[in-house]
């Protein structure tokens, strides 16, 4: 799979989905300074799943009905890094083929899959 990295996933998340095969454009060295609106876009332009951990793009997609193709929000509070990333790693591979052109939250718990 493809994804954009947005500047506030963790590099062992980035790190862990690379070594699972996934191409990945990190916002923070290959797009760095863009606001959320612009890496959103970027994303949608390269066709890529945007990955994030910040909280602003779901006004982006359901307030403001942003163009995407699909976007995966990580909210793993009280997870470490390396269990982080390890439960993401098994969340996207589980169900990859749900996530091109959805909505996706990733809790510790569970995870919920949104279409517009």
């Amino acid at each position: 799979m493809r994804f954009v990295a947005d500047e506030s996933v963790d590099g062992r998340t980035v790190r862990r989905l690379i070594a699972d095969g996934h191409t990945l454009v990190v916002a923070r060295t290959d797009i760095s300074g863009k606001k959320d609106p612009a890496v959103l876009a970027e994303a949608n332009a390269r066709d890529c799943i945007l990955l994030t951990e910040d909280k602003d793009f779901g006004e982006l997609v359901f307030r403001l009905k942003a163009s995407h193709a699909g976007v995966v929000l990580i909210r793993m509070h009280g997870a470490l890094g390396d269990e982080q990333a390890e439960m993401e790693s098994h969340a996207i591979a589980e169900q990859a083929e749900r996530l091109h052109g959805a909505f996706t939250v990733i809790k510790r718990s569970r995870l919920r899959i949104r279409r517009d």
